[in-house]
């Protein structure tokens, strides 16, 4: 579904990475790490059409992103949830309405009464409706970033560093609830520095560690 060949980005002169190989394909979950500073989260925004490569070709369903115009990019993305590490809100507005945003600015907010309480129960926020962002814990945040990013179906999922900032017991509910979207058939795509989270995940479905270092994406031993 989206395929980066050959990838490499350059900003400031200097080139950040080259040779870039990655295919996020129907059902695939896998795990990119890497030290700070390598990035990891450039290059999940060429995944998702938020950057563009220097050199090589990003195909996003089979298009060249490159050669996209901006609506297309933007049609496109809404196939793609993402879910940010500082994630954010509009803080005026409560709970519900911020998850079924998405829906809203594509035309689509009529769908919202249909989808969103039972998005809401999956990730556990039901009772968090009406709440307004400040007043939810950090994981309940991040449950709700996913609620958000999951809320137009999309088939793939790309999540930046989504436990950095909660507790190991809310690390695993999220993951549980990436890894039942993976077995829905969503390509899923993490970013971590969380060793404990890779292994966690390896003693429950299949998955692949790429690691990106020193200007080079390697697969990080067997798949799990």
């Amino acid at each position: 579904m989206i395929e980066l060949d050959n990838v490499s980005y350059s900003y400031g002169g200097g080139e950040l990475f080259s040779g870039v190989k990655l295919d996020l394909a129907p059902g695939s979950f896998q795990f990119l790490t890497g030290p700070s500073g390598a990035g990891k989260t450039t290059l999940l925004k060429l995944c998702y059409g938020a950057l563009t490569a220097t050199g090589g070709q990003v195909r996003m369903f089979g298009a060249d992103a490159a050669s996209m115009t901006r609506d297309q990019v933007a049609l496109t993305r809404r196939r793609i949830g993402v879910v940010h590490q500082d994630c954010e809100f509009l803080d005026h507005l409560p709970l519900a309405e911020n998850v079924s945003l998405p829906l809203t600015v594509s035309g689509r907010g009529g769908e919202a009464d249909e989808y969103l309480p039972e998005l809401l129960a999956w990730v556990g926020l039901s009772g968090q409706s009406s709440q307004l962002p400040p007043q939810l814990s950090g994981g309940e945040r991040q449950r709700a970033a996913l609620a958000r990013a999951v809320i137009t179906s999309p088939e793939v999922i790309i999540a930046d560093e989504p436990t950095g900032n909660i507790d190991w017991e809310m690390s695993q509910r999220l993951l549980h609830l990436l890894i039942e979207l993976n077995r829905m058939g969503k390509a899923v795509l993490v970013a971590t520095h969380d060793m404990n989270l890779i292994r966690a995940a390896g003693a429950q479905t299949q998955a692949r560690v790429l690691r990106l270092k020193g200007g080079q994406l390697l697969q990080a031993g067997a798949d799990l």
